[in-house]
């Protein structure tokens, strides 16, 4: 028996404007490949998508759907996989509260979110739902490692027309505030695994008492694997935050934390709530058992919190001593002053790969309670990689705001198959129940990590395989040797995990004979080495683990081009298949709201574009289809068209939108088709489209725009009806009949 037939292509569905947008792309891409006989398939890893797939059997026939993320998850580990991958989210708690709520009221017998699960059933339940939340897609999909870089054309648009930047000062105010002890940096312990042992271990918590709690067993770990372990001290931490808000409100700054809650979905909410619980501590002193019965969790933010106290009997005391202490404390830097959302209201809004960047480009300005930029403090608990932001801080104080028309740009070769340094992430990251020691016990019975711990504190255990490393190694040594320019690995040979990281870099290096080639610096001074060097205009590679990967692809993109949202984002999986991802959706609510409210949306498909060009080349290469390559290279005049002609997505109705953006899209891609020279049978099937979306463009247009400046119904947010959604994405019937 033969299996399923495996599309060319595949598409991820998600959420929010990337998919909204995907429902106006996917059908000019399948009416353009289709007679190239490129077949485009999809796959749903929406949050909704992975919800419903959790609960099979509470759900009608019809309601059913394949979990298509674990189908994924194996397709990527065959030379078959050629997956345009877009960003989907990354659930928070409190929206994962609001999609099963929203999926409940479209008829789904779906649970409710059990907080503090007690019986087997709520357990259950919980774990079902905690697969789900947080960064649970990329780990799955990302069997290679990552080549991340601004193509040509974009960096080129970028420079002719610099995006606006803040005026840095040398006075400024803001700064990034740390821990400088009981942080995961300092209590982190790294150990590359022998053979004797490797094998499956067991991660067990030994309580004052003589007890033991096994946390977790079965965790296999290969010879070669670096296995980390860390914790952070809960009471560390308090202190910390305590005195970092004490700070703000004595330097008149706003006060802002800046964490991972989505990628590290265990560690980071529960140091966010840790912000919250400080930031109210007089409210916790006085109230804490009433909020506590009121179903109050700090890790889901002070907008969950203020409306359970709404709920409350004692709400009008609670309101006001919080109101008090509000007016005691620094003014919160704003994620949306007009609404009243402060920097401590939803874990998931204030997302310190994004965040941090929006705030530098804008000269250290954050947005304060009265809707007038500020200067802030900055407060990245872990010091792992705080030491990146703080430089950038420094640096553009003491040089100015760097000029995007003359910038040079960094690429980046990003450590991440297999789940590497997944920190904070796995089901190896706990909140410690009871003081005592946690060890990890190898399969030969040897204790290779322990760390003595109190009640509340974060511990954590992550690894990085060989395999994985050693193909990061190869993939920068190549990626350097294309482009001649400056490569730093981002090391600290202080640090435990990237001393064992170096163990492995320096040997391959060497064999490679590339040494002299590549520089190894603390990602410290590899941030200021790399500002300097695209001031210059030259450009440089970071070859950095995990966690900087996703720091930096949006950090220097923001800078450089005013977005992240555009980079050529390639993932040469290590079974020989490819995955290409199409930039970041950290505005994507935003954009959802605006059309939701006056459909435009402004959601930017030049990932998708430069994503689409490489995956059809890439299929070109691997299945000897001579079409694909010349309608790939189509693609890509489409897309300069797009920057040349400034049809980008604009802000505000009236102004180009998705649906513009797109049509723009087909009929640069079609008259692109039209006049090559390499296959003369495509030529003659696009000839008479180009010339339709030519002779028509003014009623398409005018077909586009007509719904502009009213509201847009869409069946849902988080899952949308798909005709309700069709109709408001392709609302041109022209359009729709020229390309079929």
């Amino acid at each position: 028996m033969t299996g399923p037939v495996i599309p060319d292509l595949i598409f991820t569905k998600v959420d929010e404007a990337p998919q909204l947008a995907l429902a106006s792309l996917l059908p000019i891409i399948r009416a353009f490949t289709k007679p190239a006989g490129i077949t485009v398939g999809t796959k749903d890893i929406s949050l909704a998508g992975r919800i419903i797939a959790a609960f099979p059997e509470r759900l009608t026939s019809s309601q059913r759907q394949p979990d298509d993320l674990a189908e994924l998850g194996e397709l990527v580990k065959t030379p078959e996989a050629n997956v345009i991958k877009l960003p989907n989210i990354s659930a928070s708690v409190p929206q994962l509260v609001a999609a099963i709520k929203e999926l409940q009221a479209q008829g789904y017998d779906l649970p409710d979110y059990p907080e503090s699960p007690a019986t087997p059933e709520e357990k259950d339940i919980r774990s079902r739902y905690d697969a789900v939340k947080g960064s649970a897609v990329n780990p799955v999909l990302r069997e290679g490692n990552s080549d991340r870089r601004a193509a040509i054309a974009v960096k080129n648009y970028a420079r002719a027309n610099p995006h606006s930047m803040g005026a840095w000062k040398s006075d400024s105010k803001t700064y990034v505030a740390t821990m400088s002890t009981g942080d995961f940096r300092s209590n982190e312990k790294s150990a590359t695994l022998t053979e004797a042992q490797a094998g499956p271990a067991r991660i067990e918590l030994v309580s004052r008492d003589g007890k033991t709690i096994v946390l977790k067993e079965g965790v296999n770990y290969p010879a070669g694997t670096i296995v980390d372990a860390s914790f952070m001290s809960a009471r560390a931490l308090s202190e910390f935050l305590s005195a970092e808000i004490e700070s703000a409100k004595r330097n008149g700054v706003l006060f802002s934390i800046h964490l991972k809650a989505t990628m590290m979905k265990v560690s980071d909410p529960i140091i966010f709530g840790h912000a919250v619980k400080q930031f109210l501590r007089p409210v916790f002193e006085k109230h804490g058992e009433a909020l506590k019965a009121a179903g109050v969790n700090p890790n889901s933010g002070l907008g969950t919190l203020l409306e359970r106290v709404a709920e409350m009997p004692e709400r009008g005391a609670v309101e006001a001593d919080i109101a008090a202490v509000m007016a005691s404390r620094p003014p919160l830097y704003m994620v949306n002053s007009e609404k009243g959302i402060t920097n401590l209201h939803v874990p998931s809004d204030v997302i310190v790969d994004a965040s941090m960047p929006a705030l530098i480009r804008a000269g250290g300005k954050g947005c304060g309670p009265d809707g007038k930029e500020a200067d802030a403090s900055c407060v990245i608990p872990d010091s792992s990689y705080a030491g990146v932001y703080d430089e950038t801080v420094k640096y553009f104080k003491e040089t100015g705001a760097l000029d995007p028309a003359t910038a040079g740009t960094v690429q980046n070769i990003g450590l991440m198959a297999q789940k590497a340094e997944e920190y904070g992430s796995h089901p190896t990251t706990f909140e410690i129940p009871q003081d005592g020691t946690v060890r990890m016990v190898l399969a030969n019975g040897e204790v290779l990590h322990q760390h003595e711990v109190e009640a509340g504190d974060i511990w954590r255990a992550a690894s990085t395989r060989r395999a994985a490393i050693e193909d990061w190694v190869r993939l920068a040594i190549e990626r350097q040797k294309a482009e001649g320019c400056q490569a730093i690995f981002w090391l600290d040979e202080t640090r435990p995990h990237d001393a064992e990281l170096i163990g492995y870099v320096k040997p391959m290096l060497a064999a490679a004979g590339v040494t002299d080639k590549f520089r190894i610096l603390a990602p410290r001074e590899a941030t200021r080495l790399s500002l300097e060097t695209i001031r210059k205009g030259e450009n440089s590679i970071a070859v950095t683990g995990n966690v900087l990967r996703d720091y930096l692809t949006d950090l220097f993109p923001i800078l450089e081009l005013g977005t992240s949202a555009k980079m050529l984002s390639i993932v040469k999986l290590m079974k020989g298949g490819g995955l290409f991802e199409t930039g970041a959706g950290g505005s994507a609510p935003k954009h959802v709201q605006q059309l939701m409210e006056e459909n435009h949306l402004r959601w930017d498909s030049l990932g998708e574009f430069c994503a689409l060009g490489e995956s059809l080349k890439f299929l070109a290469a691997v299945k000897g289809n001579a079409k694909a390559r010349v309608l790939g290279d189509a693609v890509d005049v489409a897309t300069q068209g797009i920057l040349d002609n400034n049809k980008s997505p604009r802000p505000k109705v009236g102004q180009t939108d998705t649906r513009d953006s797109h049509f723009f899209f087909a009929l640069y891609w079609a008259k692109a088709l039209a006049s090559q020279k390499e296959d003369p049978d495509l030529a003659a099937r696009f000839r008479p489209v180009a010339e339709a979306l030519a002779a028509q463009e003014k009623t398409i247009l005018e077909e586009l725009a007509r719904g502009g400046g009213r509201p847009a119904d869409l069946g849902g947010y988080y899952r949308t009806e798909p005709e309700r959604t069709e109709a408001v994405m392709r609302p041109s019937a022209t359009f729709n009949g020229i390309i079929g």
